[in-house]
């Protein structure tokens, strides 16, 4: 369907409606004034739901909500409720809801308070793993800043030790700045003396969380348990060209299209403005 059509499809079945009303010889059977009302609502209700099977289709993690978003994107005039009903009668299933999780605390009792409140205030990254068919490892180092919710990067080979962490951070402090804190758990690249001297040098604060609690690295294990359930848990990676070509175009998606709850829905590439509060020309200066 055309898409001015799609958008004022409602606005056309109101008019249908008056016009049958108060000019019953316009054509318009006067004993049934909500013919075309109905005839129009028939045809948007199929219309949406083929749109909404398609992208649920194309992105089976997806939940309604994020359907509503999607299909809203593309001109529809719904609300949840409505995509809601229409999603449960199409049988299509809605992922479950995640567990509560505690409130974060130290070990001397005190509640880690340190958020992020701008773009490149707090970073974080981790490792995901994977294999390729052939029984091979894959290693992957994802890096997202906590406030923008953006993934920075996402390195796959099939090994990184603390130097590669080094090269890589290079590469994205260059193009997008120096973050204040950046935040690990404590692998050995993370807390390696290339890394740890390296980003000291630079007044970059590292934030290594309690042995044994990845809740507190909430945000890059959020992302890491979407970067599986949206990709890894669904692809057979050949290769390792294959898996870098894959996981860099999910990244993109990400950023760009993949609507965020925690942002209103909307993708997080638009609100993240790269932060110029600290670069590397400033600290050279």
């Amino acid at each position: 369907m055309p898409e001015p059509i799609r958008e004022e499809l409602t606005v056309q079945a109101e008019r249908a409606l008056l016009i049958a009303v108060i000019l019953p010889d316009s054509g318009h059977d006067p004993r049934d004034p909500l013919g075309e009302l109905r005839a129009l609502t028939r045809t948007a209700g199929a219309e949406i739901v083929d749109e909404m099977v398609a992208w649920a289709t194309q992105y089976g993690r997806y939940g309604y909500r994020r359907i509503t978003v999607l299909l809203r994107r593309a001109g529809w005039k719904v609300n949840h409720k409505r995509v809601e009903r229409l999603w449960r009668r199409e049988g299509l299933k809605v992922p479950k809801r995640h567990p509560k999780r505690r409130r974060l605390w130290r070990n001397d009792g005190s509640c880690v308070r340190l958020r992020a409140e701008w773009p490149n205030h707090v970073w974080s990254y981790d490792f995901v793993m994977d294999r390729t068919h052939d029984g091979r490892s894959l290693k992957m180092l994802t890096l997202v800043d906590e406030f923008t919710r953006e993934c920075l990067a996402i390195d796959v080979e099939r090994g990184i030790k603390s130097d590669d962490v080094v090269h890589r951070l290079t590469e994205v402090f260059v193009e997008r700045g120096l973050p204040d804190y950046i935040r690990s758990d404590n692998g050995p690249e993370f807390v390696a003396e290339a890394v740890t001297g390296w980003l000291h040098d630079l007044e970059v604060d590292t934030l290594f969380i309690e042995p044994g609690s990845p809740w507190e690295n909430g945000y890059v294990e959020s992302f890491n348990g979407k970067l599986r359930d949206e990709l890894l848990d669904g692809e057979i990676f050949d290769t390792l060209l294959e898996a870098q070509v894959l996981v860099e175009r999910w990244r993109i998606e990400y950023n760009t299209f993949r609507p965020h709850s925690s942002l209103g829905y909307r993708p997080p590439a638009p609100e993240a403005v790269p932060a110029t509060k600290r670069s590397l020309m400033e600290k050279a200066g």
